[in-house]
C-alpha cells in the first residue's frame, strides 16, 4: 500500500466554520496574534490568553468535519495516509483519520508550563488556578511564535517517506513547516489544493496545482489518485 502524506493547513478547516489563523492585519479572532500566540503575551496577561483558548475550545464543540476532511479519512482504505497538520482543532480525527500529526498542538490538550512532556486532555475551561500535581500552571497545549516546533523532526521523516504528497488549505507561508514539502524525494507527486495558492518556485516534483477550496479540490484530487493506487 503506497504512503500518502497530506499537509493540512487552516483553509481546510475555514469551510468547517473556523476562521484561518489570520483574516487580515495580524488579528486573530480581533486579538493581536502576539498577545494570545506568544510566551511574552501568556506570562504578561495569562488571563487573557485562556480565556481565548476557551473561546476556541467552545467553538470547537459546534463544529463538525466537512466532506474534505471526510475524503481524507476514506482514503484510508486505498492507501496508508499520514496526516501532517498546521491546524490545533481535532476535525481530522472527528472524520475518521487515524494518524494525525498536529505540528502546531492541540486545542483539546494542556500541558505543564514546568514540564512540556506533561501532556494532559482538556475539554472544558481552562484558568489559571488549574495547575499540575506540583502547583506549577497548566498552559493551553499549543506552539506560540517564537516556540520550537516538537513534531517537525518526525514531520520531515514522514514527507520523505511519501509516495504521493497532498498539499490542501495551507498558503505554505509559516516556516518552519512551510519547508516540508521540499523533503519529499524527486519522482513523488505533489498535489496542491489552495483558491489562492502561493508559487511554489524552485520544487523538482511532479507537480499539479488545484486551485480550488478543500471541499471541491478532494474531489479532483481523488480522481487522480485512482490511477496511482
Amino acid at each position: 500500500m503506497k504512503k500518502l502524506v497530506v499537509l493540512t493547513g487552516a483553509g481546510i478547516s475555514a469551510e468547517s466554520g473556523i476562521k484561518t489563523f489570520r483574516d487580515a492585519d495580524g488579528l486573530w479572532e480581533g486579538y493581536d496574534v502576539m498577545d494570545v500566540a506568544s510566551p511574552e503575551g501568556y506570562y504578561r496577561n495569562p488571563e487573557l490568553v485562556l480565556d481565548f483558548y476557551n473561546q476556541r475550545r467552545r467553538q470547537l464543540k459546534q463544529v463538525q468535519p466537512n466532506s474534505a476532511h471526510m475524503a481524507l479519512a476514506d482514503l484510508e482504505q486505498d492507501f496508508d495516509v499520514q496526516i501532517i497538520t498546521q491546524n490545533v482543532d481535532n476535525l481530522h480525527e472527528k472524520a475518521g483519520s487515524s494518524n494525525v500529526l498536529h505540528l502546531h498542538g492541540e486545542l483539546l490538550k494542556v500541558s505543564s508550563v514546568a514540564n512540556p512532556d506533561d501532556v494532559r486532555d482538556w475539554e472544558n475551561d481552562l484558568f489559571t488556578s488549574d495547575t499540575d500535581e506540583n502547583g506549577y500552571a497548566l498552559r493551553p497545549h499549543i506552539v506560540w511564535f517564537g516556540e520550537e516546533v516538537p513534531a517537525l523532526e518526525e514531520a520531515v521523516f514522514l514527507t520523505h517517506q511519501a509516495d504521493v504528497v497532498i498539499v490542501i488549505g495551507t498558503s505554505l507561508q509559516v516556516y518552519p513547516a512551510a519547508g516540508l514539502v521540499s523533503y519529499a524525494r524527486q519522482d513523488v507527486p505533489v498535489f496542491y489544493v489552495d483558491p489562492k495558492p502561493a508559487p511554489l518556485s524552485g520544487l523538482p516534483n511532479p507537480l499539479e496545482v488545484i486551485p480550488m477550496s478543500a471541499t471541491l479540490g478532494m474531489q479532483v484530487v481523488r480522481e487522480r489518485l485512482k490511477n496511482l493506487i
